[in-house]
Parts: C-alpha cells; structure tokens; sequence
C-alpha cells in the first residue's frame, strides 16, 4: 500500500505547529497504525529526519496511550478500537490519511501527537479511590452485590481513560471519562461511603483543568474504545446534585 500521510508536526507548546505530507510506500495491510507509524518513522531517521513524536505503550488495547485523532476520529473509523489495535487494511491504497493530537485545552500539546493527559491523573486523585479500610480480602461471594449492579460497575471499570470522549466532544467535555470513575467505585459496598465526597471533589476538579459541559450529542460514546456508556452520566449527575443538596 502507498499512503499520503498529513501529520501534524509541533516542536514544543509554544509552537504554533502545522500539518507536513509524508509519503508512506510499501505498508503491509496486515500492520497496525502503530507499527506502520514505526515503519515511517525508521524512513526518516535514515534520512536523517526528525522522527514523529507519538504515544504508546502496551499495543494490547488496554493502558489508553495510543492517543492519536485519524481522519477526524478519535482512535480511527473503527469502533470500539484502540489506535493500536487498528490496522491498516481497513484503509485503501492511496489513501490520504489526517494524523493529529488530542485537541482540547485540558490537554496541551507536548510535540506532535504527544498531548500532556495529566489533568486525568489529578481527577483520579482528587477522588478517584477508596480510602476507608475495607478489611482483608474477602471471597466474592460474601459480599452482597446484586449481578445487575456488578455488572454496571465492571462495564465503567472498563474505562481505560485514554481520553477519546474529550477529544470528539466540541466542549471538550471529560463527563464520561469522570462518570465511568464515578459509577465504577459508587456501585459497590466499599465505595458507597466516600460517595457524596468522591463526585463532589471530582467534578470540583474537573471543571478547575477546564474541561467544557456536557454536550450530550453522545459523541463520547461512539469513539470510546471501550464502549462506555454515557448512562453513566446521568448517575453522575444523580449523584452530584444529592451530594451538593446534602452538602448544604
């Protein structure tokens, strides 16, 4: 395959930065994006180019690194798929193909495709945990929770927060991201306790990074790689409007 790539190139923050065509000849469709990014990146540094900057780590799916907006899409056409997990056969020989960062204030650009996503780590922080002590592991049986409930809270556990939902929000909104923390921890007997703390200083914090509204066009949802719901919103909001009422 022979493919016109138009990446997006910025030296640090403080650049403006801007597209620059790259020629891409001889990807094997049986590649995924990842690796045919390796494959051009090994091109230029031969001819003694600056490589692309992007991110990766586990190529499995699973850690939410692989940050990349393609033709448009958070993660590429694909739903329900990580960038690195997406392979080049679901594009076509002479194929132009857009590459760009995450584009949203909360996450600034650090070069090229790399995006600064630590507004997530200080979310998580604020609240994203359980604290009070729970006692030794115990068999799972021995805790009373209904199979429904159980199930919602592995579906928003899922959440890898790669940061696709703020991406492909025009608000820039991290509401599914914080709504998936939220539901996973406050459906559970050990979160329960912490959970009028835990959305109130979430939410507190996730406006501070300066992350937009809600837009609910559910975007969010379509480009998630994990498919989370966005019913998890509406928890959220549930949840933060007792806790602020109670607050008072």
């Amino acid at each position: 395959m022979k493919l016109n790539l138009k990446v997006w190139r910025q030296k640090n923050a403080a650049d403006t930065g801007h597209f620059e065509s790259i020629e891409a000849d001889g990807i094997n469709p049986h590649m995924s994006f990842l690796e045919m990014l390796d494959l051009v990146n090994e091109r230029l540094v031969t001819s003694n180019k600056e490589p692309i900057a992007f991110d990766h780590d586990c190529r499995e799916g699973i850690c939410g690194t692989c940050s990349l907006t393609i033709n448009g899409v958070a993660h590429g056409p694909e739903a329900a798929t990580t960038t690195c997990l997406l392979h080049m056969r679901h594009f076509k020989d002479g194929d132009e193909i857009l590459i760009e960062p995450w584009r949203a204030k909360a996450f600034p650009v650090i070069k090229d495709l790399v995006t600064d996503r630590s507004s997530f780590d200080r979310i998580i922080q604020a609240g994203g945990f359980i604290s009070v002590s729970c006692g030794g592991t115990q068999d799972a049986n021995t805790i009373p929770v209904s199979k429904t409930e159980s199930d919602l809270a592995m579906d928003a556990a899922a959440c890898i927060g790669c940061g696709a939902c703020v991406a492909a929000c025009k608000n820039a909104s991290a509401m599914l991201f914080v709504s998936a923390k939220v539901a996973h921890l406050s459906r559970l007997p050990q979160g329960k306790m912490e959970k009028s703390r835990r959305v109130l200083s979430m939410v507190r914090q996730m406006e501070a990074e300066g992350f937009g509204g809600c837009t609910n066009t559910l975007e969010c949802e379509a480009v998630c790689p994990k498919s989370i719901s966005v019913s998890n919103i509406a928890l959220l909001n549930r949840e933060y409007m007792k806790a602020a009422l109670f607050a008072e």
